[in-house]
């Protein structure tokens, strides 16, 4: 049984794989050889970064086909982290639009520029930091997390998905309630770092190893 980290160059690799290590004691490998993907019995995409070189980075290293294919056939779980999640959307606004891979129906915009609370006080982009994520629909990765638990964020672009049924999970940033937790069949995707999350993080991810769509 192994989890495989989807090296591409870009992300937080090892302290995604180290969490995953703390929550399971099955085989964590950082890898780019698509054997020991499709060898894999589950995937994590990470990303972080401009979405632009994340997107250039997945299609130089030829991994963007057989990602995409993965994500057509749901054969195995897998689990999109920050700008991973960002990547499975239709599009992006970030440098100057960028055309993603189009697994879930919607958009990637950016916070505005002039982001007030509710008491009208400048917040600032990005949006970095802890902030508590409203669960939407059952599902097993939230299973012991409770509802409004903190999660840590760092992005200045967030999900806004089309479809209401996937989104799993918002977290409101002055008047935006941004998609930070969104699946479908196999597939969960957060904008939050869990493996920057404490226990909350620590519990997504363990919940994810031991999870069978």
């Amino acid at each position: 049984m192994t989890i495989a980290v989807i090296d591409y160059g870009m992300g937080n690799l090892h302290s995604v794989a180290k969490a995953l290590e703390h929550v399971t004691h099955e085989n964590v490998v950082i890898t780019r050889d698509p054997r020991r993907i499709l060898g894999a019995t589950r995937l994590v995409l990470p990303g972080q970064g401009a979405i632009r070189d994340c997107v250039g980075e997945l299609e130089r290293t030829e991994l963007r086909g057989l990602v995409e294919d993965i994500l057509t056939r749901q054969a195995k779980p897998l689990l999109g982290i920050c700008v991973g999640q960002q990547m499975l959307l239709e599009r992006s606004e970030e440098n100057g639009g960028v055309e993603c891979l189009g697994f879930f129906k919607g958009s990637v915009d950016r916070f505005p520029s002039d982001m007030r609370d509710a008491h009208e006080q400048r917040l600032k982009v990005p949006h970095m930091g802890w902030n508590v994520v409203e669960q939407h629909h059952d599902h097993p990765l939230w299973a012991g997390i409770d509802n409004r638990e903190h999660f840590y964020f760092v992005h200045s672009y967030y999900v806004n998905a089309a479809d209401d049924a996937q989104v799993l999970g918002t977290t409101q940033y002055g008047k935006i309630s941004a998609h930070v937790a969104i699946g479908r069949d196999a597939t969960f995707a957060v904008q939050f770092h869990p493996e920057k999350s404490s226990r909350a993080g620590l519990r997504l991810l363990e919940n994810f190893v031991t999870w069978t769509p």
